[in-house]
C-alpha cells in the first residue's frame, strides 16, 4: 500500500510549485488568478510550495511568463522549494504504484516535467522544448493540423449556402448576428439553460452513475461578467464551502468575458460545457468520489496542460450530446442547436490550429488570425485572442490549446464504441481516476 500522506505531499508540492513559478494562485476565486492548479477542494493543508514567503512575490509579479518577470524572486523561491525534484518524485511514485492509479500519476508527472522544461527555456537555462514533446505530454499523441472540412460542409448544408469560404463566413456572421446574446440578459438565459440541461442530464447521464452520486449537486454555479479577459470564460470550481455536517456544497463560479460575441445556440453549448453535464458536474462528482474514499488526493487538484485536462475538455465538449442522449451533432433536435454546436466544435479545432500554425509552422499572428476567422468561422474577438494571448503564450499555446480537440475526438470515439453504462461511469472517474490515455484501461 502506498504511503498516502507522502504521496499527497509530493503531488501537492509538484503541482503548486510549478503553478507558482508560472504565476498561478490556486486559492484565487477568479480565473484571472488561477493557472495550472485549477482546484483545491480537499481540506488538506496547503504545502510549503504555496505558503512559503517567497511564493507570494512570485505570484504577485506573474511568474516566468509575465511581461516583466522578477528573476530574483523566482530564484529565491526555487532555492526554497525544489520543484523539479518534487516533479521527478511524482513520476517515480507513480511508476512504483503501478496499475491504473500509478499510470495516471506517472503521466501527470511527465506533463509537469515538460512544464518545468518550459520554465528553464524561458529563463535561458535550458534548450528550446520541441513542440511535439509539449503536445505529447498534454494529449498523449503527436501534434497534427485540425481538419475542419466535414464540419464546414455540415454547416453549409444547414445554412443552405455553398461551402465556399467567403459565402459560408458571411452566412455564419449573419446567423450569429441575428441570435446574439443580449449582454444584460446573459445570466437569465444561462440559468434557464442550466435547468434544461440539468433535466437532460438527469434523464440521460445520471441513470448510468452509482446511486451514491445521484444526489450530488451537479450545477451549483454562479455566473459573473468580467471585463478585458484574455479568455472567453473561466469555470472556477471552488468546492470549499461546507454544510454544518461537514459535507461539501460543490460550489463553483463561471466568469464570462463581457466582450464575448456569442449566439444563443452557442451559449447553450457553452453552458453544457462549463456547467452540466460538463466541468461543474465532472468536478463535483470527483469531489464526491474523494469524500467517499474512492479517489486519492491526486483527484482533488485538477491540473491544466495535462492528459487529465485533455479528457476533461473532451467530456465537456461532448456534454451537449450527452445531455440530449445522442452521439452525433445531426441527432440534436433543433437545427439552430446543431449549428451552434458545430461552431463551438470548430472553435476548438481553431484552438488546435492556432497552436500548430504558431509553434509548428512559425506563422505570424495576423496570418493565424485570418486562418481562424476564414476557415474556422470564429468571431473577430475569438480570432484575435486565440492567435494572440492564447496561441502565442509559451505554455498555453504549446500544451493547452491542443488538449481541446484531442480530448473531444477521444471522447466522441469512446461514446460511439461503448454503451453508456460503460463509458459514462468511466468518463466521470467512477472506475478510477483516468486521463485521455489511461481511460482505455477501464474500457
Amino acid at each position: 500500500m502506498p504511503d498516502e500522506a507522502k504521496l499527497a505531499r509530493t503531488i501537492a508540492t509538484a503541482i503548486l510549485g510549478i503553478d507558482t513559478v508560472w504565476g498561478g494562485d490556486v486559492m484565487s476565486p477568479s480565473g484571472t488568478g488561477r493557472y495550472i492548479a485549477d482546484s483545491w477542494f480537499s481540506d488538506e493543508p496547503l504545502p510549503d510550495a504555496y505558503t512559503h514567503p517567497a511564493a507570494a512575490r512570485v505570484r504577485e509579479t506573474g511568474g516566468v511568463a509575465a511581461p516583466s518577470p522578477d528573476p530574483a524572486a523566482i530564484d529565491a523561491y526555487l532555492a526554497a522549494v525544489d520543484v523539479p525534484a518534487a516533479i521527478d518524485e511524482v513520476t517515480a511514485q507513480g511508476r512504483a504504484l503501478g496499475g491504473l492509479r500509478g499510470a495516471f500519476v506517472a503521466g501527470q508527472g511527465e506533463s509537469l516535467r515538460v512544464m518545468w522544461e518550459l520554465v528553464e527555456e524561458l529563463r535561458g537555462r535550458g534548450p528550446k522544448v520541441p513542440y511535439e514533446r509539449c503536445v505529447v505530454a498534454s494529449t498523449g499523441k503527436p501534434p497534427e493540423r485540425s481538419r475542419p472540412d466535414e464540419k464546414r460542409k455540415l454547416l453549409a448544408d444547414l445554412l443552405r449556402v455553398p461551402a465556399e469560404p467567403q459565402r459560408l463566413l458571411a452566412a455564419v456572421d449573419a446567423w450569429r448576428g441575428e441570435r446574439l446574446v443580449p449582454r444584460k440578459a446573459l445570466k437569465l438565459l444561462a440559468d434557464g439553460f442550466i435547468a434544461q440541461l440539468e433535466e437532460g442530464t438527469r434523464r440521460h447521464v445520471v441513470p448510468y452513475l452509482p446511486a451514491s452520486l445521484h444526489a450530488v449537486p451537479r450545477a451549483n454555479v454562479e455566473f459573473v461578467l468580467i471585463e478585458n479577459a484574455w479568455f472567453s470564460g473561466s469555470m472556477n470550481y471552488l468546492g470549499r464551502a461546507r454544510d454544518p455536517d461537514g459535507s461539501p456544497r460543490y460550489e463553483a463560479t463561471y466568469e464570462i468575458n463581457a466582450a464575448l460575441e456569442i449566439s444563443i445556440p452557442e451559449l447553450v453549448d457553452l453552458v453544457s460545457h462549463e456547467v452540466v453535464p460538463g466541468h461543474v458536474t465532472n468536478f463535483a462528482l470527483a469531489q464526491a468520489l474523494y469524500v467517499q474514499g474512492k479517489l486519492g488526493f491526486e483527484g482533488t487538484v485538477l491540473t491544466m496542460n495535462t492528459r487529465g485536462a485533455a479528457l476533461s475538455e473532451g467530456l465537456a465538449n461532448n456534454a451537449i450530446l450527452m445531455a440530449f442522449g445522442v452521439k452525433e451533432v445531426a441527432e440534436l433536435p433543433d437545427p439552430d442547436l446543431q449549428i451552434g454546436t458545430l461552431l463551438a466544435l470548430l472553435q476548438d479545432d481553431a484552438k488546435n490550429q492556432a497552436s500548430w500554425l504558431t509553434w509548428e509552422e512559425g506563422r505570424p499572428q495576423d496570418e493565424v488570425a485570418r486562418v481562424l476567422r476564414g476557415e474556422y468561422l470564429v468571431s473577430e474577438e475569438r480570432a484575435g485572442k486565440l492567435s494572440g494571448g492564447w496561441g502565442r503564450h509559451p505554455l498555453n499555446g504549446r500544451m493547452y490549446l491542443p488538449c481541446y480537440r484531442a480530448g473531444t475526438e477521444k471522447v466522441a470515439e469512446l461514446r460511439r464504441r461503448h454503451p453508456p453504462e460503460k463509458v459514462i461511469p468511466a468518463l466521470y472517474q467512477v472506475f478510477g481516476l483516468v486521463d485521455v490515455v489511461t481511460i482505455d484501461r477501464v474500457l
